[in-house]
């Protein structure tokens, strides 16, 4: 399992009971070092126009937990108890771009250059149907923070790198623990999404081993999942499948009965830690989807419809699945040729790969490499070529075009455009030559 190496500050982390609703508030005596993404122009300038008259800003959610852990931060998001309208009146008024991206839940997205900024006004849900849900605005940073769904992720800091921690997400993050904020049943049926997103965070940070109360619930809710998109199904095990090791986490998905409800074709764990083991160019989640599931072409088009694919994921996941596509450990350059020209280079590697997965034992190394090495040629003759012969246009083009090629194919790919062409006039001249 992968596991991000940082190193938790020697803080002194001083508590406090909410007497409203049991939160142990902490804020770290000794702040984080103020990191340059913090620092930043574009950063300070948004910060600076959502407190120009008092407010307050924090940075919250996925920053603040990878700025801790010493991971790059990509996505910015801000929290203020300014509502919506008043957060685009700041922004505007410090000429800063304004956009509205989903301001009845109180998300207002600053732009500044290039970099965006999610500023989200603090709320707490009134109703929730499992996938989306009501708010209602508040000024309470823990309400807001109860609100959201692991402790590590309730963080929230300052400009200045004061942490605050509300439900013991410092505590976790550096003892290795995933742990729902209050009750994990309850955070699971806001949002069944949660499901799928405490396996990622599992695979990610775990260190203690898998939080009961959490998987107690799991079990309860599994049956859910169906009722979510597929896009955000598959948006979550792209990520799951991004983690350098992610067979014990799906095999954990697969032990407490949630990987059946949204991909009951995943079979193949031995093969998956197999694959992960001999890529070269970092996951693919694709290619690892392909090796771990049972299916064949048809089969892969039914998944990729369910998980609403892309249409470039959907045909490469169908062409992986494709009959015929193994290739052997022991084929000779001139079988490699033919399956290189038949597949292309990008999918004749990825089927050595998969091939390779199925037989760990074999090397494979030197044919991955001729696969990488080896450019396609490209067929020279066109149908043009044919009616230039005063054939008429019909099927018989295709046909003659086809038999040229295949003759092409025989001799290694050797004859050149004037040869093919020679070839091509005798075929036309006399179908039996």
């Amino acid at each position: 399992m992968f596991r991000p190496t940082w190193k938790m500050a020697s803080w002194c982390l001083p508590k406090r009971v909410n007497a409203n609703t049991g939160a142990n508030t902490v804020t770290a005596t000794k702040p984080i070092d103020v990191q340059p993404w913090m620092n930043a122009p574009a950063t300070r300038a948004v910060m600076k126009a959502l407190s120009a008259d008092g407010g307050e800003a924090r940075f919250v959610g996925g920053c603040v937990r990878d700025a801790i852990t010493g991971q790059t931060v990509h996505d910015i998001d801000i929290a203020t108890h300014e509502p919506p309208d008043r957060v685009m009146a700041l922004l505007q008024r410090a000429n800063l771009k304004a956009v509205p991206t989903g301001i009845a839940h109180g998300t207002v997205t600053a732009v500044v250059d290039k970099a965006h900024f999610e500023i989200t006004t603090l709320r707490l849900d009134v109703a929730t149907d499992g996938r989306r849900a009501d708010v209602a605005f508040t000024e309470d940073w823990i309400m807001d923070a109860a609100r959201r769904d692991f402790t590590i992720n309730a963080l929230s800091m300052t400009m200045e790198g004061i942490v605050h921690d509300p439900f013991g997400g410092l505590d976790d993050l550096d003892n290795g623990r995933v742990r729902f904020v209050g009750d994990p049943e309850t955070r699971i049926k806001e949002d069944v999404l949660r499901v799928l997103r405490f396996f990622r965070f599992h695979g990610i940070y775990d260190k203690a081993g898998p939080d009961k109360a959490a998987l107690a619930a799991i079990k309860n809710c599994a049956h859910l999942l169906p009722t979510l998109s597929g896009e955000r199904v598959w948006a979550e095990l792209t990520r799951i499948f991004l983690n350098p090791a992610p067979v014990s986490v799906l095999r954990l998905m697969h032990d407490v009965g949630a990987l059946v409800h949204i991909l009951p074709e995943a079979q193949h764990f031995d093969r998956l830690e197999a694959l992960a083991a001999i890529e070269e160019n970092g996951p693919d989640p694709v290619l690892r989807l392909a090796v771990l599931i049972e299916t064949d072409k048809a089969g892969a088009l039914k998944i990729s419809e369910r998980l609403r694919h892309s249409n470039h994921d959907r045909d490469r996941l169908a062409a992986l699945c494709v009959d015929g596509g193994m290739v052997g450990a022991d084929i000779t350059e001139a079988g490699q040729r033919r399956s290189i020209y038949r597949f292309g280079n990008k999918l004749y590697c990825d089927l050595v790969l998969l091939s390779w997965s199925q037989q760990p034992g074999a090397d494979y190394r030197a044919v991955l490499a001729y696969g990488r090495e080896w450019a396609r040629p490209e067929f020279p003759v066109r149908g043009s070529d044919v009616l230039a012969l005063g054939v008429k246009p019909g099927p018989m083009v295709g046909q003659l075009v086809g038999h040229v090629e295949e003759w092409w194919i025989e001799e290694d790919f050797r004859p050149d455009r004037a040869a093919c062409l020679e070839k091509l006039r005798k075929i036309a001249s006399n179908p039996s030559a």
